[in-house]
């Protein structure tokens, strides 16, 4: 069973595919989608969900700029292949996985940032 990580340091390996929402307490949207991404974390079990509070964990976003929710980062290994918002619809991110999960999936244009927050998450 595949559950859902509150940001902490080193929440996943370095092997691990991720699946991070970066939301906040605050938002309503938020709020609504958090039942949904832990319902997502079980149908992937190959894949490390962690749901990370941008005020909560402010310092593990060092630059990263979060302007609408949710916000989602993938990534396998040390490679960030997506990273924006989404429509808190299941099966938006559910499709999102599929492509950016598969072998030989590369994202463009990531900024710097969102790489150094991926190693801040797998390293602690």
């Amino acid at each position: 069973m595949n559950e859902v990580v509150l940001a902490a340091p080193a929440v996943a390996r370095d092997g691990d595919a991720l699946a991070v929402c970066l939301c906040a307490a605050w938002c309503d949207t938020c709020a609504a989608y958090r039942a949904t991404f832990a319902a997502l974390a079980q149908r992937h079990a190959g894949v490390r969900f962690v749901w990370l509070d941008i005020e909560d964990q402010e310092e593990l976003l060092g630059g990263v700029e979060v302007e609408n929710f949710p916000t989602v980062l993938i990534a396998a290994g040390d490679e960030v292949r997506f990273f924006g918002t989404i429509t808190p619809q299941p099966e938006t991110l559910a499709r999102l996985l599929r492509a950016h999960l598969q072998e030989g999936a590369r994202a463009a244009g990531i900024e710097p940032a969102v790489t150094v927050l991926l190693r801040r998450l797998r390293s602690g």
